[in-house]
């Protein structure tokens, strides 16, 4: 009898599993809705929740930045939504735990392959952060720390991933796709709150003083479910870069057309933005898409159309009734009161970083500055600008070296794009490519290269660009080889 039962439980120990944690669960959620009401029962299911996902995350690592990623995109709407509860370091919580399950499995990856020239300069990049712990001039310590996970151990931690987990032409094709997908929904999102209204939480947030920067003449400047509205038009911006560029690569017509309506969406999303800097995110992507793609003759009609776009904005009135146009306009004014204060902005640090070549320390500019460091003259400035903000932190020798640095990987970049021989492969590293240029333009305007989702989709890609000369050897193999690809 009892060898019976034994026999029985062996062959039916999932179906016995399921069963005993089903039953547990039921319990625990009668007994918390008789307890705590429905919140009880919601609290119940969000651990069984988390639980699955470590299970999932240890079992594969990959599922750990699929889940990342998505959070990447929704975290500005939690952070509003619940204003008193610091939903943001639970980003930082599944990177942890994402690399732990990496270590746990770490027998499945070749780990050499992180010896190449992105990690060893985001690890340069991090170690230049980390001294500046160091910095006489610093202030509070949770500013730097806050301020380091942004600035340069998220690159550190999320660089590698490509290398490790996601190096076969099917990983970048999903990349590709949750991007342009997720952003996608959130320029649904965003004309959700341009025609709907915003939520409750989102009300809150506007009245507790973000309501001068994103009500302009009682039009509202949409943030979707981003930070705020510079970094929702500037991702729509870069986004648009890539969806366009696909749209004129070697794709069947259905993708073609599918590309190019991802491109007008995210086009809308961020005229509704009103971000100005995005135009010239959308300027300097297309143009590098264009220069990488070695037509000369559509580089020359792309750069003449989009000379006729600026001349229309900068020499007419055409739409000026249009909220959205006339924002944009705004941007070509050299006379415009926004441009006044931020060039005044920067004239004033100019003379307090006149002493300090190493900068002021991480977290004395931006939010981190004004929340701990607010007794810190330099710190309640401004900086209006990534680009600008670096240059605080790190003083004009960081800043070069940064520049530097990023210049580097960028024109990397560009070369590896231009040698890329399988068409279909070159246009996605061509898109990626043009979109980090993108990225790393606009942030003069705004801080956008350290804010979610545009600093991962920029270390992803750029990760996926170095291991495209990998991918491009099997696509010609598999090519010679006589494979339908």
């Amino acid at each position: 009898m009892l060898k019976k039962l034994n026999e029985y439980i062996f062959d039916h120990k999932k179906k016995i599993i399921f069963f005993i944690v089903s039953l547990c669960l039921s319990v625990l959620v009668a007994a918390s809705t008789y307890s705590f009401g429905i919140l009880g029962p919601l609290l119940v299911l969000a651990i069984a929740a988390l639980g699955t996902f470590i299970v999932a995350l240890f079992r594969n690592p990959r599922t750990g930045f699929w889940v990342y990623l998505t959070y990447c995109f929704i975290l500005g709407f939690l952070v509003k939504s619940f204003l008193n509860i610091p939903v943001g370091l639970a980003l930082d919580g599944i990177l942890v735990l994402t690399w732990a399950s990496m270590l746990v499995n770490m027998k499945k990856f070749n780990w050499d392959k992180l010896k190449n020239e992105h990690v060893v300069i985001a690890l340069i990049w991090f170690v230049i952060s980390f001294l500046q712990v160091l910095n006489p001039n610093g202030g509070s310590l949770a500013a730097w720390f806050n301020e380091l996970r942004f600035a340069a151990l998220s690159w550190l931690l999320i660089a590698p991933f490509v290398f490790l987990l996601f190096n076969r032409m099917v990983d970048l094709n999903r990349f590709i796709i949750s991007v342009l997908g997720l952003s996608l929904v959130a320029t649904l999102y965003g004309m959700k709150q341009l025609y709907l209204g915003v939520s409750p939480g989102e009300q809150t947030w506007l009245n507790a003083g973000n309501s001068g920067t994103h009500i302009i003449n009682g039009k509202l400047r949409v943030f979707s479910m981003y930070s705020d509205a510079g970094q929702f038009g500037a991702s729509q911006a870069i986004m648009a870069v890539v969806a366009l560029t696909l749209a004129a690569g070697p794709f069947s017509f259905t993708k073609k057309v599918i590309f190019a309506l991802f491109g007008v969406a995210f086009l809308y999303g961020m005229a509704i933005s009103g971000t100005r800097g995005a135009l010239f995110a959308l300027a300097a992507g297309l143009f590098s898409a264009l220069f990488l793609s070695r037509s000369f003759k559509v580089l020359i009609v792309g750069v003449v159309c989009c000379a006729a776009g600026f001349g229309v904005l900068k020499y007419t009135t055409i739409g000026d009734h249009i909220f959205q146009v006339n924002r944009l306009r705004s941007a070509l004014n050299p006379k415009d009161a926004s441009l006044a204060v931020r060039l005044d902005n920067q004239h004033k640090l100019k003379s307090l970083l006149e002493d300090l070549p190493f900068g002021a320390g991480l977290g004395m500019s931006g939010m981190n500055g004004t929340t701990y460091n607010a007794d810190k003259p330099i710190a309640n400035i401004p900086p209006d600008s990534y680009w600008v903000k670096v240059w605080v932190m790190y003083g004009v020798v960081g800043l070069l070296i940064w520049f530097a640095l990023t210049s580097y990987i960028i024109g990397k970049c560009g070369g590896i794009a231009w040698k890329i021989r399988d068409p279909k492969l070159r246009v996605k590293m061509i898109a990626l490519t043009a979109g980090t240029v993108a990225c790393f333009i606009c942030s003069y305007g705004n801080e956008v290269m350290n804010g979610m989702p545009s600093s991962v989709i920029l270390f992803m890609s750029w990760s996926f660009i170095f291991i495209a000369p990998g991918l491009d050897e099997q696509q010609m193999q598999l090519k010679s080889d006589g494979t339908d690809i």
